[in-house]
């Protein structure tokens, strides 16, 4: 039995490797939709303890020096009024007791909404689009957080900034994938 998506045996990634806790069906579609769109912050505290239940023991092992979350545009910060990734994040690393570090980067291109591109449409979407702004800490090792897995082109993004920046080791969780690669 192989432990790899589909996507991870068609093409080559930047990241190490991840985990994804549900199947992005119509029930999680719309309890994702209120958590991002309806500030249903406290969404966080189920969608983190399932998280942990599953994938704790895995993250502590990989023995991260950071968790990042995938950052939002200024835009869509300031109209949604915060990051669903920061979220995660933050709980995750204090059910964990790892850092996060928000301050890393910065989503610099107000990318078009993943949701209704194609995969080639997906990479050039978010090609350029974020950039590091601050890693004084000089991190080997990190678990990058967003709520849905599509293609990876988002992660993949991140990750090849990071890579580029030193970052020896780029791992992700997100709540979510669409099965859609």
């Amino acid at each position: 039995m192989k432990e790899f998506c589909g996507d991870c045996n068609r093409k080559k990634h930047y990241y190490n490797s991840g985990r994804v806790v549900w199947v992005y069906t119509k029930e999680m579609r719309q309890s994702i939709y209120r958590f991002k769109y309806d500030n249903k912050r406290e969404y966080a505290d189920f969608y983190v303890t399932e998280l942990v239940r599953l994938y704790g023991g895995w993250i502590k092992r990989l023995d991260v020096d950071a968790i990042i979350p995938v950052p939002l545009h200024k835009s869509k910060y300031r109209k949604r009024g915060f990051n669903q990734a920061q979220v995660l994040a933050e709980a995750i690393g204090r059910q964990l007791e790892i850092p996060v570090l928000s301050d890393i980067l910065v989503r610099n291109k107000n990318t078009t909404a993943q949701k209704n591109l194609n995969d080639k449409q997906r990479q050039e979407n978010v090609k350029n689009a974020f950039k590091i702004i601050n890693n004084e800490v000089q991190l080997k090792k990190i678990l990058l957080v967003d709520d849905i897995y599509t293609t990876g082109s988002t992660i993949d993004a991140v990750a090849r900034i990071l890579k580029g920046d030193g970052v020896k080791e780029v791992y992700f969780i997100c709540l979510c994938t669409s099965g859609v690669n």
